[in-house]
């Protein structure tokens, strides 16, 4: 332990007694790349983040059935392999691009815990500058516009039933900036203070609060009939979940989303939209219809984005004024 304490100092790295702990117990036991994959889902069990667990373990299971189950060290992962790897994903996994590369991204996220672990020699990092580079494609994000959002808005759907329900869910998170669906139903009475809307992201663990428009207080009012105590839910999926289980809220969230998005898709039919309808497609018609209306820093925050840049590249799937201007003063000639 001194030695390693020596060690960390002389470095002028910064440590603590779990990473002490961590590397003692590493170098009595070297871990492989699956050894050290499986407990970091395991971690994430742990810590209760069952949807970032069941998702990695996904990854790491389309590694193994590459790797022909043979366990891999972390020197074997190497750029020659990464390569025969995304073309194994896309090919015979049939992945798609983006899938491969969150798939590059966990096997880098190891990588980087082995290094500081001293599982590997950083040297052997496959990753980075005339290495394998972790490029996402770009895709197309299609929103609702504001007549489309009108159509949903004005339906006459019978009050209380499922397709009553989900079209005020799905407003209550257009309303709010396109709220992402799994933080919507977790909403609890507790989070609404002065007509306003106090909750942390779960995505990036960023806290922010909304003034609620008079839309989602109309709808907040339905609800509040069966609001039992202040720490209830709003909405009903989850209020017969035990709090503490958080296994059985995402299993609750994940059968929700996909109930509500078989709904959503009913509701399309009865306006006569034509467009695919997800609880997601909230955030992209929010973003549609501000456009280029209101500043990226405002925007930055209401789409709650740690980083600027994310909002600049997101909201530029919606704004086409400019470009629709320049393509007309370049065709629209006369001879």
């Amino acid at each position: 332990m001194e030695d390693i304490i020596f060690e960390m100092e002389s470095s002028k790295q910064n440590y603590t007694a779990t990473q002490i702990l961590d590397s003692i117990r590493k170098n009595t036991k070297r871990l492989s790349f699956f050894e050290l994959a499986d407990e970091h889902v395991e971690d994430l069990f742990k810590a209760n983040n069952h949807n970032r667990a069941i998702s990695d373990r996904s990854k790491i299971n389309r590694i193994k059935e590459f790797a022909k189950k043979r366990n891999l060290e972390f020197e074997e992962i190497d750029e020659n392999l990464l390569k025969k790897m995304k073309i194994y994903l896309s090919t015979t996994s049939g992945l798609s691009d983006r899938s491969v590369m969150n798939i590059l991204v966990m096997i880098r996220l190891l990588f980087n815990k082995a290094i500081s672990l001293k599982l590997v020699d950083k040297k052997f990092y496959p990753f980075g500058k005339d290495k394998i580079k972790i490029k996402y494609p770009q895709t197309t994000k299609i929103g609702l516009n504001e007549s489309e959002i009108l159509q949903i808005e004005e339906l006459e759907l019978e009050l209380r039933t499922s397709l009553w329900h989900t079209r005020n869910v799905f407003l209550f998170s257009f309303y709010l900036a396109g709220i992402r669906i799994s933080d919507v139903l977790k909403m609890r009475w507790s989070d609404i203070v002065d007509d306003r809307l106090y909750y942390k992201m779960s995505k990036n663990d960023k806290a922010d609060s909304l003034k609620l428009p008079a839309p989602v207080i109309n709808i907040l009012s339905y609800y509040s009939e069966d609001k039992r105590t202040k720490s209830d839910y709003i909405f009903p999926e989850l209020k017969n979940v035990p709090i503490k289980d958080s296994k059985a809220i995402y299993s609750r969230i994940k059968t929700s989303i996909k109930k509500l998005n078989s709904n959503l898709k009913k509701i399309a039919d009865l306006a006569g939209i034509e467009k695919k309808i997800t609880n997601h497609i909230a955030r992209h018609s929010f973003g549609n219809i501000a456009g280029d209306k209101v500043s990226p820093q405002m925007l930055q925050k209401l789409y709650r984005h740690t980083h600027l840049s994310t909002t600049i590249g997101y909201q530029g799937n919606f704004i086409h004024k400019n470009a629709d201007e320049a393509l007309d003063a370049i065709i629209n000639f006369t001879s």
